[in-house]
């Protein structure tokens, strides 16, 4: 089923015969792309090694940073901590954190740094 172009142009077209630009006025602000792991640690010192990062979901729950493989581009790459849940080590060993490239991470600025500078 097929209209013709003068049919649709008829329903653009406003009732005075005149085009109005759209309103800006009611626009939706622009909003925020999130981060990911290394967007968030590429302003930090070393590279955030040492500081607690976590996903913006978790509760109580963070890594901290002990060692970062960076790609060349400075965005992807792989990264390896030590988990904490509620600011005491879960863990002995560091292990390599999973969905560091998904855009939820934030820095968790109130805990102590294991390592010094």
């Amino acid at each position: 089923f097929r209209r013709s172009t003068n049919n649709v142009r008829s329903f653009a077209v406003a009732a005075s015969g005149e085009i109005s630009p759209p309103a800006t006025d009611g626009a939706k602000p622009k909003r925020r792309r999130k981060k990911n792991l290394f967007e968030v640690v590429q302003f930090l010192p070393k590279w955030g090694i040492g500081y607690h990062m976590a996903k913006s979901h978790w509760k109580g729950v963070s890594y901290e940073i002990t060692k970062i493989n960076l790609y060349k581009d400075g965005k992807h790459g792989k990264a390896w901590g030590i988990a904490h849940k509620d600011g005491v080590a879960a863990a002995d060993a560091p292990k390599k954190i999973s969905g560091v490239h998904k855009r939820c991470w934030k820095y968790i600025p109130n805990v102590k740094r294991a390592l010094t500078a």
